[in-house]
């Protein structure tokens, strides 16, 4: 741990009120720079590809300004928050080249609902929407590599769920052997969904690829293909799935969660990188995300099954959450995600002994 950061933040730490009202423009209210912080949360508001409906550009926006509801108690991790927690500036660069992308993907898709992509003008249009995704990827790559490179910890906040791939080839290129803990509706194997390369629905194809992911364990899925099934069957033992309906029929049976825990938690090699699809949840508590399903988890399902990894021995290197879009008729959505994204950051620094203040 950074004796220096540690100083700067105990100095931040001197006259703030974890009570009060969240004053100040960080994440919370939090008093802390984002140099002194352990837990860096880096927003991409990106959303190219979203094949249904959009908004969650705007997602990482609305969850930090419904983070000054949050109260900071965290009953995991005692005086969580001081262990250093602040959100890094979005980038309007990235911010301008989804909006001008998206508007091309809404006319390539256009054209290939109406059976015309084939045309040359459709395919160099697909062209540069994919060159600028791979940017996307590119860019988070190095924006997340600036931060571990200094010892910190980084929460990635999409945006669609293209958006961690950068981030997961980082991580795997430092810890060879880690597996990917994934939360979602979907299991996101299609091949270059629709035509981009770096597709939403194709972030676990294309984060497979990367050598140093050993595995991927899918929780809650319940919509999906079959080229989707082909896939996971083509990485073999490299690849478990829980199905929401086989997990619903077990507790019907009389299994417990805590014993389907130790199940999915058993599949996990000893690093853990969780990446969290918002709509992994129950849709009532997340009903503007991009594609709902009926169905899902509960919020305290998932924290359990995350403080579980951490209770095996196991290792949680990083994690991310997305598709939070906010909705018209208030801040529910980003509400529920602003709470979920406090209490995984504290499980993150918890599991990096970052969390020294702890009780």
């Amino acid at each position: 741990m950074d004796e220096a950061r540690l100083k700067r933040r105990a100095l931040a730490q001197a006259d703030f009120d974890p009570n009060g009202l969240a004053t100040g423009e960080q994440i919370y209210g939090l008093p802390y720079a984002v140099e002194d912080a352990e837990v860096v949360v880096v927003p991409v508001p990106w959303e190219v590809t979203v094949s249904y409906a959009s908004g969650t550009a705007q997602g990482p926006a609305a969850i930090k300004e419904a983070t000054a509801q949050v109260d900071l108690w965290d009953p995991y991790v005692a005086d969580a928050w001081k262990m250093g927690l602040a959100m890094a500036p979005a980038s309007n660069k990235l911010t301008e080249k989804s909006e001008r992308n998206r508007e091309r993907a809404e006319v390539y898709l256009a054209a290939l609902a109406d059976g015309t992509a084939g045309m040359a003008s459709s395919q160099k249009l697909l062209a540069r929407i994919n060159e600028a995704c791979a940017w996307m990827v590119e860019k988070v790559r190095h924006d997340v590599e600036h931060y571990l490179d200094r010892g910190q910890l980084v929460a990635l906040l999409g945006g669609d769920h293209s958006t961690p791939l950068g981030y997961i080839q980082a991580l795997a290129d430092r810890h060879p052997g880690m597996g990917i803990l994934q939360i979602d509706a979907h299991m996101d194997f299609r091949v270059a969904y629709e035509g981009f390369t770096y597709s939403h629905a194709s972030i676990m194809y294309n984060a497979m690829k990367h050598e140093g992911v050993a595995k991927i364990v899918q929780v809650g899925i319940r919509d999906y293909c079959a080229e989707e099934v082909a896939v996971a069957a083509e990485l073999g033992n490299r690849c478990a799935v829980f199905y929401d309906r086989d997990l619903k029929q077990a507790a019907f049976h009389g299994r417990t969660w805590a014993q389907q825990v130790d199940l999915i938690v058993a599949e996990l090699p000893q690093q853990v990188y969780l990446s969290f699809d918002i709509d992994g949840l129950d849709p009532k508590l997340c009903p503007h995300t991009g594609t709902p399903v009926a169905g899902g988890l509960e919020v305290e399902q998932v924290l359990y099954l995350v403080e579980q990894v951490l209770a095996s021995g196991r290792q949680l290197v990083g994690f991310d959450l997305n598709e939070v879009a906010p909705g018209p008729e208030g801040d529910w959505d980003a509400n529920v995600a602003a709470r979920l994204l406090y209490r995984l950051a504290n499980v993150l620094g918890k599991a990096n002994g970052r969390c020294t203040f702890a009780s």
